[in-house]
């Protein structure tokens, strides 16, 4: 079972852009994809949405996460955010243990 949040950071003037890149270069971000349990940490951009970055963040089970939302990694993440002046909205997902059904799996190309 892998735990997949999906985090829109939204702001004004680029800042939410400005964050992720900030998050990249420092390193933290790296940081974060090397800590015990992540599957996934990566950064997108709406396409019709200049103001708003998607995060993918992916973890091996609640424990992981739980592990960490305990770490100082979270308190570099929130003083990013305040200085971005970044807004969220979060949505969780649970992986299916039994994959992609045969009835779907026709529409996806390898």
């Amino acid at each position: 079972m892998s735990i997949t949040m999906n985090l829109y950071y939204t702001g004004k003037n680029g800042s939410a852009r400005k964050f992720a890149e900030e998050m990249e270069q420092s390193g933290t971000a790296d940081l974060i994809r090397k800590e015990a349990g992540n599957e996934r940490y990566e950064y997108f951009f709406p396409m019709n949405d200049d103001e708003t970055v998607l995060l993918i963040d992916s973890w091996k089970d609640q424990k992981s996460l739980d592990i960490h939302h305990a770490s100082p990694m979270m308190k570099t993440i929130a003083e990013l955010r305040e200085k971005y002046d970044l807004h969220m909205r979060a949505e969780r997902y649970v992986s299916d243990e039994a994959g992609i059904p045969a009835s779907d799996s026709k529409f996806i190309k390898e």
